[in-house]
């Protein structure tokens, strides 16, 4: 019986260290949302909260509160792609201006990197920010946008800067696994 568990043990970790993918992934888990027509991945251990007037839905790490993902849904006008709303950095710009450091928030966000990407025909923007709080406190954020059915889908992945080489990793996965429906 020993040598069957041990056996077992070791195709186990065999697998896993040949696929760090597969690995990787036993950490996280699935939203889905079928009422608004989106789904992402999110770390295992995080838990969702409900936030008044604001985004559609928000989880955060348990112990480290400000780590969080949220997405945020807006009407775009009719018939509008993600393409005709702009370029990913004409899109990040605004996204940054409007969102993520409002005029007299005291917060700034500087985009530093975009990406475009297709999946099942439908185009995200990937945006990422270095914002600076007003307490001096730096994060770094990761946004996926994408329009579906006349809505903008914006998912935002936010942690502090000091965490970010360990979770960027992570975080990108969470970020690329975004997709609208």
């Amino acid at each position: 019986m020993w040598k069957r568990i041990a056996l077992i043990l070791v195709l186990v970790l065999s697998v896993s260290l040949s696929n760090p993918g597969v690995a990787a992934a036993a950490g996280l888990k699935s939203f889905v949302d079928t009422a608004d027509g989106y789904q992402f991945l999110y770390p295992n251990g995080w838990l969702q909260v409900k936030v008044a007037n604001g985004p559609d839905v928000v989880f955060h790490d348990l112990i480290e509160v400000s780590e969080n993902v949220s997405v945020v849904i807006s009407p775009v006008p009719e018939g509008k792609s993600l393409t005709e709303l702009g370029t990913p950095t004409e899109v990040g710009y605004r996204l940054g201006k409007a969102a993520l450091a409002p005029p007299g928030s005291g917060r700034s966000a500087e985009l530093i990197n975009v990406a475009q990407k297709e999946v099942d025909g439908n185009t995200y923007y990937l945006l990422e920010y270095e914002v600076k709080l007003p307490n001096r406190q730096a994060r770094h954020n990761i946004s996926s946008v994408a329009v579906s059915r006349g809505k903008l889908f914006t998912f935002n992945a936010s942690v502090p800067e000091k965490r970010w080489k360990k979770l960027q990793r992570m975080i990108d996965e969470v970020v690329t696994s975004f997709t609208v429906y």
